[in-house]
């Protein structure tokens, strides 16, 4: 009722191996970049539809048909609701989180806005996986790193004062001895606002323990590149 049933049937078509052949090599990444437009046409009480075509999509075997999806699904986790977020796009979202490194910076780009649609306990299990955005395929790839420095700054208002001190405390860590200075930089601000989270939480033990471990691993660093990034988290904060 919502779309004629043959502009439907043509569009799921578009995954179709031999459209690819006949109509055009990019169908299928046209088809995935539609997709969160069609499904917030249909609603998500027809997400049935739309659902066998999403997961053919995502395990497309080319990277940027993947790569589009990435980069959208959280956008149509907002259109689904978290029922049908958890129960059909949190196992694809999985699988794009250990992809290629050009389908991953997608889930990364909005990694705060996927995980703060999820429940507090779904939310929770992302916290270990979190420190493998760290390693990259291709380790000059700084601007990966600097991007989950901008995205756990956000992602810290997600999870509760021991949790960012027994996870994310570590990731901010390796960030701020980064090669790349625009990498450390970021990370500054990061560790900053651990530090605010801690206070405002009221776990002053925390804090305290964190910039006792500052002082140690910085401010007495033997290389002058340590004791200048101790005096940069001191001007950021």
């Amino acid at each position: 009722d919502i779309i004629p049933q043959p502009l439907l049937d043509q569009y799921l078509s578009m995954t179709d191996p031999a459209r690819a052949q006949t109509v055009d090599t990019e169908i299928a990444k046209h088809c995935a970049y539609s997709l969160p437009g069609v499904a917030l046409t249909l609603g998500r009480q027809n997400w049935h539809c739309l659902k066998d075509t999403y997961e053919a999509l995502a395990s497309d075997v080319q990277w940027k048909v993947r790569r589009t999806l990435a980069f959208s699904i959280h956008e149509l986790a907002v259109i689904l609701g978290d029922q049908l977020t958890a129960a059909d796009l949190v196992p694809i979202f999985n699988g794009f989180l250990k992809d290629l490194d050009e389908v991953r910076i997608g889930v990364l780009k909005h990694l705060y806005d996927f995980l703060k649609l999820l429940h507090a306990d779904k939310r929770r299990e992302y916290l270990y996986q979190l420190q493998e955005f760290v390693v990259t395929d291709n380790s000059r790839n700084w601007r990966f790193r600097y991007e989950l420095a901008e995205q756990l700054i956000l992602v810290l208002e997600l999870y509760n004062p021991n949790d960012v001190y027994d996870y994310l405390r570590h990731i901010a860590l390796t960030l701020c001895s980064d090669k790349v200075s625009e990498v450390r930089w970021i990370s500054f601000k990061l560790v900053v606002a651990i530090l605010q989270k801690f206070y405002a939480n009221s776990a002053n033990a925390l804090g305290l323990n964190f910039i006792n471990e500052l002082v140690v691993r910085f401010r007495h660093c033997s290389k002058w590149v340590g004791r200048q990034a101790f005096a940069f988290i001191c001007q950021v904060g």
